[in-house]
């Protein structure tokens, strides 16, 4: 445990950050499977309206640093790819 004051406070301010990025993290996971039930079901209008929500979603989380950008790139890109086929 720290016995300094600077490094208790590090502490808690990295459980802080923490439990918001695993919540951010957890949000963006539960749209991309909102996307994959409705690629799932083959319902094209659905999975087209969840990409948008997803896309949103996920750019958010870009933006606040809790991923990199080519990361973010990457989770739209394949999810789009995964609607795209939907026939």
């Amino acid at each position: 445990m720290a016995n300094i004051k600077s490094a208790k406070k590090r502490i808690l301010v990295t459980e802080t950050k923490t439990a918001r990025n695993k919540s951010i993290k957890s949000e963006v996971k539960t749209y991309i499977k909102k996307v994959e039930a409705a690629v799932e079901a083959k319902d094209k209008a659905a999975a087209v309206e969840a990409l948008k929500q997803a896309t949103s979603v996920i750019e958010a989380a870009g933006s606040k640093g809790v991923y990199h950008k080519n990361t973010c790139a990457r989770k739209v890109s394949r999810l789009a790819k995964l609607v795209n086929g939907v026939a």
